[in-house]
């Protein structure tokens, strides 16, 4: 009984871990939302099937943004003709300096072509409810300080529901209540808000050129500031569709992080994932040890994981009803994305993304 006991016990550390803290949907309309200019700042590579999503999206909004600034990061796929189709102003023909990675560099550029008070960056995969935008200033002027979105994830192949146990860690990572008080408390890179203000007081993301994770250290820098931090689910605000270009992008845009991302997180947000993730594989082994005495706790603790996972993934994204019954499956492709991450970062000491390899600390390969 002692397994279904350690089942249990990873299990409720789920619990402990998920808040939901949704972004709110706005009643009504308030001018003064549209009194502080906003700029959205797109960094976009080989962004052509994602971008228009994004972009008709912003048209879309009850509140706009005063200027849409997509940054074209050396694509060859068309990016900035898509750019140029939506009438967004788009900024191309940086060369990539030595110290820096692509993101960055790209994110730094929209910044010094940004007029607005506020600052939006949004990745290109990223799709708005029309609420979005207003909800997000609404938001960030409740909290104070930044703010980031945790995007629901949209799932349409099978290749991309696998990673449900992959998607729900992360999430854990920014819902954690032992989060609150890391002084390193990091933000969602996909959806970031910050006043102009706060973000040049930081150097924004000059401060952090180098970082593979550029989300998790720039929100350390605003905490090292004293500018609070505060992270959202956005479901029903909030979405996107990560990999849609195959399995392939997937496992590189996963294990990029996934070792590395452990570096900012508190121990009191480690230690209950550890063994949730403990109990989560361990209530898998069900499968291979179906006729062993210890079938039936196994099969109970697999059982409970599988409806936690159900609850979760209301909140989290569509990933529909085979891959939470199958969540063994969706934990070993976690396993592969564990072990390629650290293949990379200890042996290689770099990873790789969209085309680039990026040296562990940020030194550009190629």
């Amino acid at each position: 009984m002692w397994i279904l006991a350690l089942c249990i016990a990873g299990c409720l550390c789920g619990f402990v871990l998920f808040r939901t803290r949704l972004l709110a949907t706005r009643h009504g309309h308030e001018p003064s939302l549209n009194e502080r200019r906003l700029s959205v700042i797109i960094p976009a590579r080989n962004e052509a099937c994602n971008l228009p999503h994004l972009l008709e999206s912003l048209r879309l909004q009850t509140v706009a943004p005063y200027e849409v600034i997509v940054v074209d990061d050396g694509s060859v796929d068309g990016t900035r003709e898509i750019a140029e189709s939506y009438g967004v102003k788009v900024v191309t023909g940086m060369s990539l300096p030595a110290g820096w990675t692509g993101k960055n560099w790209a994110v730094w550029n929209g910044r010094q072509h940004a007029a607005g008070e506020l600052l939006l960056f949004l990745d290109a995969d990223i799709r708005l409810a029309p609420q979005a935008v207003g909800s997000l200033i609404e938001a960030r002027e409740r909290s104070g300080g930044v703010i980031s979105v945790v995007p629901y994830h949209q799932t349409e192949k099978l290749y991309e529901k696998l990673a449900l146990i992959t998607n729900l860690l992360g999430v854990f990572a920014f819902t954690s209540p032992g989060e609150r008080r890391n002084p390193r408390k990091g933000l969602y890179g996909a959806c970031i808000l910050a006043t102009k203000e706060d973000y040049d007081r930081i150097n924004g993301h000059a401060s952090i050129k180098s970082e593979v994770l550029d989300d998790l250290f720039l929100g350390s820098k605003f905490m090292e500031a004293g500018i609070p931090v505060t992270n959202f689910l956005g479901c029903g605000m909030v979405s996107f569709r990560m990999y849609p270009q195959g399995i392939r992008s997937e496992l590189e845009g996963f294990s990029k992080g996934a070792i590395l991302s452990t570096s900012t997180l508190s121990k009191w947000t480690i230690i209950p994932i550890a063994l949730w993730v403990i109990g989560l594989i361990v209530s898998g082994s069900a499968v291979c040890l179906m006729h062993t005495p210890w079938a039936l706790p196994l099969a109970i603790a697999y059982l409970l994981y599988m409806l936690q996972i159900f609850y979760l993934i209301k909140y989290v994204g569509a990933f529909g009803v085979v891959m939470p019954v199958l969540h063994c499956v969706s934990s070993l492709f976690f396993i592969v994305i564990m072990l390629y991450s650290a293949y990379q970062v200890v042996f290689l000491k770099r990873v790789a993304w969209k085309g680039r390899h990026i040296q562990v600390g940020g030194r550009r390969d190629r």
